[in-house]
């Protein structure tokens, strides 16, 4: 049974906007003292006047950037809790993309949420608790046609976040948590550009989730660790049925793609009020 987080300090990685910022207020609506940060300041530090104005840059691929914020969140106080939300998404089939892409989508979603944790975890370990919250995706879960690379990094960071759990256990170490958040598509400006991009049609087979949906179960989630949750549940259900059949997984790979671009389709004819195909 795991004990809930008392709200204390926390650090929200890729805060400016999207579905870090509807973290990082919904955190300070529960009661935690936020910062939040970002790659870029100024809209970060926009994005924290109405939660407090505690901001700061932060590039989660720079590992020593990662222990200065950390422990500066701890001068406020008992570092309580660290979302690592900074991530990044480029579709198309993995030759498609080049080596520059392909680095960058693993350093800031693997490596960089490695960072975090390994920063956050240096002071919780010192202090006896403390909470990481990484924010994952349903591709984390099962491979993601269009989105391999993206999926990659996500399978990296599961596997990362669990080890690490484990790890903390056989160490002795009961009070530091590490959980998994893993939400389906979200309607955020990560897949706003994506309506008529073919190679992120798997993010739009099931239905969108706001931002702020998701933001409200990181909540309960930091106050509550478990090591894997998924967004909506039924979702989770849906996509580790199709990893433990992978062969299943690659003949409906053309329905799920179809879905993908029906879902697409749906929600352009939201935005525009008509038809459009």
């Amino acid at each position: 049974m795991t004990t809930p987080s008392r709200p204390g300090t926390a650090v929200v990685t890729g805060a400016a906007g999207g579905l870090g910022r509807a973290i990082a207020a919904a955190l300070h609506a529960d009661g935690w003292q936020v910062l939040l940060t970002d790659v870029d300041p100024t809209a970060v530090a926009a994005a924290a006047v109405p939660l407090g104005g505690w901001s700061g840059p932060l590039d989660v691929r720079d590992e020593a950037a990662c222990a200065a914020v950390a422990a500066r969140a701890a001068e406020r106080g008992r570092l309580g809790l660290w979302v690592n939300n900074a991530g990044i998404l480029a579709t198309g089939p993995s030759w498609t993309q080049d080596a520059a892409t392909r680095r960058r989508i693993v350093e800031v979603n693997a490596l960089g949420a490695m960072n975090g944790t390994l920063a956050a975890l240096d002071v919780m370990r010192r202090q006896g608790a403390g909470h990481v919250l990484n924010v994952v995706s349903l591709a984390g879960l099962v491979a993601a046609p269009g989105e391999t690379v993206y999926a990659a990094s996500k399978h990296a960071l599961i596997a990362f976040s669990l080890g690490t759990l484990a790890d903390l256990r056989a160490a002795g170490v009961r009070d530091v948590h590490v959980s998994c958040l893993c939400p389906d598509g979200i309607w955020t400006p990560m897949l706003h550009d994506r309506l008529d991009d073919p190679g992120a049609a798997a993010s739009f087979t099931g239905t969108l989730l706001s931002a702020e949906r998701v933001a409200a179960r990181a909540a309960r989630l930091a106050r509550r660790p478990r090591p894997v949750v998924t967004v909506p549940r039924w979702r989770g259900a849906q996509v580790r049925l199709l990893d433990a059949l992978p062969g299943l997984a690659i003949r409906l790979t053309p329905v799920v793609l179809a879905v993908g671009r029906a879902g697409q389709r749906r929600q352009r004819r939201r935005l525009t009020g008509g038809p459009r195909t």
